[in-house]
């Protein structure tokens, strides 16, 4: 059954079908050629992976998301990073930087990110003369810290894949997105540099204030969900709900730019997200399940420990594996097939499950920068109106700088630890 599932997987890939469809036709063939289980064990197995309790967060934190895009909150952020940053060199793309951070902390979705921040920031770079596929690949790397900064969706899948504390999953991504956050601060600076991109006016710290007072509210929602978790006022799923309700009533009653006339939109982009991922997540549980029957973990935690016994090897060995793996897979699927694989071997290695959470999301996220799946590729090169193969270009100076950062994170456990072993 398995050779019959890897052989009708890689011609499904070849005839490029969606990988989500991809997964569930290889799995319904590998089935039903092999007679090894029943078909209906295919919709069973389907419904049990979507039929979990934690992932209900991701719908909200997708609402929630959608509701503060709508609501003003980009521009809003987007004036606070520039007061903050404006004036540096290259000005605008660090403020592209910036307010990703900031937003990320808000939609846990990365193309959310791209295209909340790039619809307005890629043309304005592109208007004070910044090259457009450099304006482009900025916005796509900056828009990966969305899954790394809380709250994240590719988190949530983790923790309920790897059964890991999602609150202690979310507090463990702040630094690491920080971390991100600031080295591609300091990659903005130095190219714009060297290409003459200047910065923009000096803001005053009136001017600062006045930027973070209107953006304070936004600023806010990571404070309420994560305080709420670590207060144990209520639990992730929870805080997502908590998420939506106050997004509606800060876009609604405080900046009043949410109307009933937008709001069938919002729900509309909201449920396509949401279909998108939970068809994603229902066909990759189908193949993750037909590899644990096949006793692909046991196999795969052999082969390592035949391989090495070192936990350095090993994570150098699951970096270059997790980057390759991004190029071509969907993040949630990667998380759903690779976890159940790689974190018991991990945890035999005397890696900390958390920590190893983030390194599979901080890989996956240079993933989204990638070809041919890099969605956020995509998401920029429209936006900025180039080709993808031009801002695919641009955008190796970003991913090289990344790559250094995911080994940093990967051999230094206490930028993942630090902060949850205060909580705990």
């Amino acid at each position: 059954m398995l050779t019959i599932l890897v052989i009708t997987l890689i011609l499904l890939f070849a005839l490029g079908l969606p990988i989500a469809f991809a997964l569930g036709i290889s799995s319904t063939i590998a089935v039903w050629l092999s007679g090894a289980m029943p078909l209906e064990t295919i919709i069973t197995r389907m419904v049990t992976a979507i039929d979990l309790f934690p992932l209900m967060a991701i719908p909200f934190f997708i609402l929630a998301g959608s509701l503060m895009e709508t609501g003003g909150i980009s521009r809003r952020l987007i004036n606070l990073a520039s007061a903050i940053v404006g004036e540096m060199k290259g000005g605008l793309a660090a403020v592209a930087v910036v307010t990703s951070m900031f937003f990320a902390a808000i939609s846990g979705s990365s193309p959310a990110t791209v295209a909340a921040i790039g619809s307005i920031l890629i043309p304005a770079m592109i208007a004070r003369g910044y090259d457009k596929d450099f304006a482009g690949s900025v916005q796509a790397v900056s828009g990966g810290i969305g899954v790394i900064i809380p709250p994240s969706i590719p988190l949530i899948l983790y923790g309920v894949v790897a059964q890991v504390s999602i609150g202690s999953l979310f507090i463990a991504g702040i630094l690491p997105g920080i971390l991100i956050g600031f080295v591609l601060l300091l990659t903005v600076y130095i190219i714009s540099k060297i290409r003459g991109y200047s910065g923009g006016t000096k803001s005053t710290w009136r001017e600062k204030l006045t930027s973070l007072k209107e953006a304070g509210l936004a600023l806010m929602m990571p404070v309420i969900i994560l305080g709420g978790i670590y207060g144990g006022i209520f639990t992730p799923t929870e805080a997502a709900g908590v998420a939506v309700v106050y997004a509606f009533v800060v876009g609604f009653f405080v900046y009043k730019e949410i109307n009933l006339k937008n709001m069938m939109n919002i729900f509309t982009r909201s449920a396509i997200t949401t279909s998108i991922i939970m068809i994603i997540i229902a066909n990759a549980g189908v193949f993750a399940y037909i590899l644990t029957r096949q006793r692909v973990p046991q196999l795969a935690a052999e082969a390592f420990t035949n391989f090495t016994d070192s936990p350095l090897v090993f994570l150098l060995i699951v970096n270059v594996f997790l980057l390759l793996v991004g190029m071509i897979f969907e993040t949630s699927a990667a998380i759903i097939i690779l976890a159940p694989i790689l974190v018991p071997i991990a945890m035999t290695m005397g890696i900390d499950p958390v920590h190893f959470g983030i390194i599979m999301t901080v890989n996956l996220a240079v993933g989204m920068v990638t070809p041919p799946v890099g969605v956020n590729l995509f998401v920029a090169a429209q936006i900025a109106d180039t080709k993808l193969e031009k801002i695919a270009w641009a955008v190796l100076p970003f991913l090289a700088v990344m790559i250094i950062s995911v080994l940093v994170i990967s051999y230094v456990p206490a930028i993942s630890t630090f902060l949850p072993s205060l909580a705990d």
